[in-house]
């Protein structure tokens, strides 16, 4: 488990290339979901402009684009319009709300109306940054918002 902490962290912050070990896993995982064969759109969750400038690279956004699905196609009409802190700077979930509350926004002629949405991400810490993500989603339309990401913080291996 330690070792997949590593690489996911790897991963996030400077080593890209790991999204060509780190999707299969991910795809692995939607395949045994209950939501697989719903999904009609794979969105990652976005970062705003200067962090990807600084980056390099959206760590969501490179696995999305690898799952293979039978009908799903990736789209990228979510956008972060406002930079926020990086999260794990926000100790408490409420303050992790707050730090994403409006974050995010659609482009003009999305097509989210009525659609299934599956959310990308590379770590889920209090679920703030996907709630968010979802909200907007809901807002413009998506009938259902499900989520993928490759790790769950906190989580104690059994």
């Amino acid at each position: 488990m330690e070792a997949l902490q590593r690489i996911i962290l790897a991963f996030k912050h400077d080593h890209g290339e790991l999204a060509t070990v780190l999707a299969p896993l991910a795809e692995a995982a939607l395949e045994g979901s209950g939501f697989y064969e719903q999904i009609d759109l794979f969105v990652p969750v976005p970062l705003h402009w200067t962090r990807r400038i600084l980056r390099g690279y959206n760590q969501a956004h490179l696995i999305a684009k690898r799952i293979r699905h039978p009908h799903a196609r990736l789209n990228t009409d979510l956008v972060r319009v406002r930079r926020t802190h990086a999260q794990p700077q926000a100790a408490t979930p409420a303050a992790r709300a707050r730090n994403v509350a409006g974050a995010f926004v659609v482009r003009e002629g999305h097509e989210f109306d009525g659609r299934s949405v599956c959310l990308v991400d590379d770590i889920k810490t209090s679920g703030a940054t996907l709630n968010e993500c979802a909200k907007t989603l809901k807002e413009a339309g998506a009938a259902k918002v499900y989520a993928l990401v490759l790790a769950v913080a906190g989580q104690k291996a059994v």
